[in-house]
């Protein structure tokens, strides 16, 4: 066996087909840093419940300034990273790009996002309080903050929404689809949803970029909120459905189309396919559609 030979076919397969993220200034953000700062940022919205931590009113105090100086450091490092590459990407000449200029933008969103983490919170207690309202079989808050999928993906959506709407490109996606891939909820960060949101089971569950969600609106397992086409033309167009608030969907509904409006206060059915708008106090089933 020639390992050189070996050795040598990968590092060719380097040359020819890319999909390596070297260490030179226009290289790509790295996604265990980023994981490792939303999991930071995670402890910082629930200390003590993502990780094992000893937290009494002697060290919380350091333990929240660590956390704090750690995502500073590391996001900012990752979202210039970022803006190099993509900047590089839109540009011909990468030489004129000025990484000072890139950090310091960096750093400004990366301070922003913490100084956002309190209004973060208040979020996420409202998403947290309408999932143990709204479900049966919880039995507490804590309990929902703990084992709760959906709250997990609606929360790292928070983060990823506040950096996409800042500018941030590629952070927000690795963000979401991380926690995509442990909840098998996609919710795209560049959607619009409002308070008191609840995703109940989650799994399956699809909320498009450019989709807009109301207040106390509950989603069940399987929900599709999607275009109707995919062509890439439709970049930066309103694709994806609005839903106005108090609506509940049913498991495996799907919904389609920028113009598509579910009116306030209706209610969809399991399994229900809708390309076309709503009006409010609907009642939307297989069997009837119903005012």
């Amino acid at each position: 066996m020639n390992i050189d030979m070996l050795i040598d076919g990968i590092l060719d397969s380097y040359d020819r087909y890319g999909g390596i993220n070297r260490t030179e200034a226009e290289n790509f953000p790295n996604r265990q840093n980023v994981v490792s700062v939303l999991q930071d940022i995670q402890s910082l919205i629930f200390p003590g419940f993502r990780v094992a931590e000893d937290i009494n009113p002697t060290n919380i105090r350091y333990l929240t300034g660590m956390r704090v100086n750690s995502i500073i450091a590391m996001l900012t490092k990752e979202i210039q990273k970022a803006l190099v590459y993509t900047l590089a990407q839109q540009q011909k000449d990468s030489s004129n790009i000025q990484d000072s200029h890139c950090f310091r933008l960096a750093e400004e969103t990366s301070v922003a996002l913490v100084e956002e983490i309190p209004e973060i919170r208040r979020q996420i207690q409202l998403d947290t309080a309408a999932m143990f309202k709204g479900d049966p079989a919880a039995r507490s808050a804590e309990e929902v903050i703990l084992s709760y999928p959906g709250l997990e993906a609606i929360l790292v959506y928070r983060i990823a929404h506040f950096l996409f709407v800042n500018g941030v490109p590629i952070i927000p996606r690795i963000m979401s689809e991380h926690v995509h891939g442990k909840t098998g909820i996609d919710i795209h960060p560049g959607a619009v949803i409002g308070e008191s949101f609840f995703i109940d089971h989650g799994t399956g569950v699809v909320i498009g970029e450019t989709c807009i969600i109301g207040n106390n609106v509950k989603l069940y397992q399987g929900v599709t909120l999607g275009a109707l086409s995919v062509k890439k033309e439709l970049m930066n167009k309103k694709r994806h459905p609005t839903i106005e608030d108090n609506v509940t969907i049913y498991s495996g509904a799907t919904i389609l189309g920028g113009e598509t409006v579910i009116g306030h206060d209706s209610t969809i059915g399991g399994n229900t396919w809708l390309t076309h708008s709503v009006p409010p106090n609907s009642l939307v089933t297989q069997e009837r559609r119903d005012k």
